[in-house]
């Protein structure tokens, strides 16, 4: 490999770790995880300047600007599927039947998730809300399962800053 295409590599490659590790970072800080983040920090920067410094020492090919932007790209997917990976924190599903199925929270119950339920009024007559908490790595195993029960559900799922008492006594990091 010559000297210029062994720079074009180095500056993609070095710059998706920098991405990614970036990537990672901001949604650790989000979720709380300061230290951590801040451990990461420490490598995301050194990995920067080196990427930078790659591409500033050899601006006279285009190639090496494009390696970095296009490795800054790919960095910010692979970052995002790290973190789909590891899938931190907790979410809230919150569930519409279709139609009412008093046994549809048992279901759910049985399989080990913490459900409360309650009777609630839709357009076409009465439905069951069901709200679910769990950790975000189990959301679609969660999604499939109460597809499987109820075909027709609407779902929706969000992201709870805090979590006090109830079936989960565990607080969501800030």
């Amino acid at each position: 490999m010559d000297n210029g295409l062994f720079i074009v590599v180095t500056i993609f490659v070095v710059n998706i770790l920098y991405v990614t590790i970036y990537t990672v970072r901001l949604l650790l800080t989000m979720k709380g995880y300061r230290y951590l983040a801040a451990l990461s920090s420490v490598f995301e920067m050194i990995i920067y300047v080196v990427a930078l410094s790659l591409v500033l020492d050899n601006l006279n090919n285009i190639a090496n600007v494009l390696a970095y932007a296009i490795g800054f790209g790919v960095g910010v997917i692979v970052g995002m599927k790290i973190e789909e990976r590891i899938a931190l924190g907790y979410i809230t599903v919150n569930v519409i039947t279709k139609e009412y199925n008093l046994d549809l929270p048992n279901q759910i119950r049985d399989l080990g998730y913490g459900v409360t339920s309650w009777i609630a009024s839709g357009r076409d007559g009465e439905r069951m809300m069901l709200e679910i908490l769990t950790q975000r790595k189990n959301e679609r195993k969660l999604y499939k399962q109460i597809i499987e029960i109820d075909n027709g559900a609407f779902i929706v799922s969000s992201e709870p800053k805090q979590i006090h008492g109830g079936f989960w006594i565990k607080q969501v990091r800030k």
